[in-house]
């Protein structure tokens, strides 16, 4: 029989604010820091007990600055955690402390609730109730073991048609109807946890993104047991997408008719299967098949600190950008404009490559062209709009101005480093506002002004890279040129390449900026 919940799946949109929320308030412990299973580019956690046992597990996506979605039928609506009931007062207390607007608490079905948000507005419910105990008790600093949050209570569906997902989840999963209240149906597992089926019907759908819950995984205790699962799914043609070896667990997902997403996924092997108790969630993980560019992905995945630890504060300013500062950073600045379709994290091992102790500030183009960002719109591919260009630069302009003085930057520090369109940008911006990029490296570069206005890159240093065998490349010259005839002391390279970049242009930066560095 299935046991019950093994973890719950959500996607956050601001990796920093979900720590703080559950570590430093909630007081979980971080058990898990991995790349995606699916996509090593995208950073997961995973908090729990002390030993995240299962039954304690909420995991987090990381859709750094992506689009939010909506809660809907079709979809997970809220997430429940289990605290004494006499802890009811104590997270009251906490939760104001911490600048939090509670609701309750309320009575439902019997039990005291606490009705929170976190940091993406996911409704998170502390409920008080005397039958479910931790595997492996876990109190963060504050927060004395009597008061601290035991494990998964449940989770409450948005069900177009909640007579069959019961039905489903009683026949699979082994929950059975417990109560009735209004709207919803309350079912309960073998091991005493919860699913509340609530009646959507005539709500909106569901959307993915950030802020919503992806799936609830539900235990099998091996893998017999999930291979039994799986055959009785497909006995009824109702097939998983196929099995996953998570290395923490094996699992397989499938869609109930309403469309609602979940996991069944083993207790074995577990959290420690890679890590000691004392020292969990400390390191990265990433696939075996990811381990030949695990220090790429450990620049990419977005930075967080741990409640106490010094971070980056990040500000409102006019584009999505993102810092990877090493631990011996020592005072300079890479800018990084990515070129079309990609993001601000693109160029960033690149960068680290160049110098491995520069801090990294990568941002995001705010035009997009079929669903893809960029820094400003083309007509062709050799023609681009020209008042999007300069209303671009001059935001660009104006960020780089709110950065300097918002994160403390030195100007006499900073590099710029663009491919391709964000290359295009930056030539922009030193005939259409000179002295504020002082040293730029152009990869991939093009002329993209039609009536370049008369500038004084006098104090501007460049270096040019184009691609022996790219269709841009056969105007670079003309770019070097327009910039010479400027004032700008330039440098032009050709590497025997395409458009693509290669760690060939690696050297070639590096020797570049020590040369300007020394002179």
């Amino acid at each position: 029989m299935v046991a019950g919940i093994h973890h719950i799946t959500l996607i956050t949109r601001k990796v920093q604010a979900n720590v703080d929320f559950y570590v430093g308030f909630l007081g979980l412990r971080l058990v898990k820091r991995t790349g995606g299973f699916e996509d090593a580019t995208q950073l997961h956690l995973l908090y729990g007990d002390a030993i995240g046992s299962p039954g304690s597990l909420v995991t987090f996506l990381v859709w750094e600055d992506g689009s939010p979605g909506r809660a809907g039928y079709g979809q997970v609506g809220e997430i429940s955690l289990a605290i004494d009931p006499m802890s009811i007062g104590f997270w009251l207390t906490r939760a104001l402390t911490f600048g939090l607007r509670p609701e309750g608490p309320s009575d439902e079905f019997g039990e005291p609730v606490l009705r929170l948000k976190d940091p993406d507005g996911v409704i998170v419910k502390l409920v008080g109730t005397p039958d479910l105990s931790s595997a492996a008790p876990w109190a963060a600093e504050k927060i004395p073991m009597e008061h601290a949050i035991r494990r998964i209570r449940g989770a409450t569906l948005f069900a177009e048609t909640p007579d069959v997902t019961q039905s489903f989840l009683a026949e699979l999963f082994g929950y059975r109807h417990q109560a009735t209240r209004g709207s919803i149906g309350r079912m309960i597992s073998e091991v005493g946890d919860i699913i509340d089926v609530r009646d959507a019907a005539g709500f909106w759908s569901s959307a993915p993104g950030t802020g919503t819950v992806d799936h609830v995984a539900f235990r099998a205790s091996d893998d017999a047991q999930l291979q039994a699962v799986r055959s009785a799914l497909q006995a009824k043609a109702l097939w998983p997408t196929t099995t996953h070896d998570r290395k923490y667990f094996r699992s397989l997902y499938v869609r109930e008719p309403g469309q609602i997403l979940f996991e069944l996924a083993t207790d074995a092997p577990g959290m420690l299967v890679d890590e000691d108790e004392a020292t969990l969630g400390t390191r990265l993980f990433v696939p075996d098949r990811d381990l030949p560019r695990i220090d790429e992905l450990t620049v990419q995945l977005p930075q967080f600190s741990m409640p106490g630890e010094p971070r980056v504060i990040y500000r409102d300013l006019p584009f999505v950008h993102r810092f990877h500062t090493p631990d011996d950073a020592d005072g300079s600045v890479f800018v990084l404009l990515h070129g079309s379709g990609a993001n601000e994290t693109s160029l960033m091992p690149l960068a680290h490559k160049i110098d491995p102790r520069a801090t990294l500030l990568g941002v995001r183009g705010r035009a997009v062209e079929e669903g893809m960002p960029r820094w400003f719109r083309r007509i062709t591919p050799f023609s681009f709009d020209q008042a999007d260009i300069i209303a671009e630069a001059e935001a660009f302009a104006a960020f780089i101005e709110g950065a300097t003085r918002a994160y403390d930057l030195d100007p006499a520090r900073i590099d710029y480093i663009g491919y391709s369109n964000g290359a295009n940008l930056i030539n922009a911006m030193l005939s259409l506002h000179p002295h504020l990029m002082r040293r730029a490296v152009l990869l991939r570069s093009m002329p993209v002004l039609t009536d370049r206005p008369v500038a004084d890159m006098s104090d501007a240093e460049v270096l040019i890279i184009s691609g022996e065998t790219d269709d841009y490349g056969r105007y670079a010259e003309e770019l070097r040129h327009q910039l010479v005839e400027a004032g700008a002391d330039v440098e032009a390279r050709v590497v025997p390449h395409g458009h693509e970049l290669t760690d060939d242009d690696v050297p070639i930066i590096r020797n570049w900026l020590s040369r300007i560095s020394s002179s």
